[in-house]
């Protein structure tokens, strides 16, 4: 298991977490943060590429759609 890999598991559990603790204690923003979390993590691991790499793709796209 690569560098890259390790870190898209550690985002997707700290994506759990975090969606965890939004439904516990009902805040919203916190599950939303867990699931881009968790999200970036699957996306890190299935890729091999940087979460910045990922995220400046995810900003460009947006830019892109307004």
């Amino acid at each position: 298991m690569d560098r890259l890999e390790m870190e898209g598991k550690w985002n997707r559990v700290k994506g759990a977490v975090r969606q965890k603790y939004g439904e516990w204690f009902d805040d919203d923003k916190a599950f939303a943060e867990g699931k881009y979390e968790e999200m970036l993590g699957k996306m890190q691991e299935k890729s091999g590429r940087t979460r910045e790499d990922i995220e400046r793709e995810i900003r460009d796209w947006d830019e892109r759609s307004i």
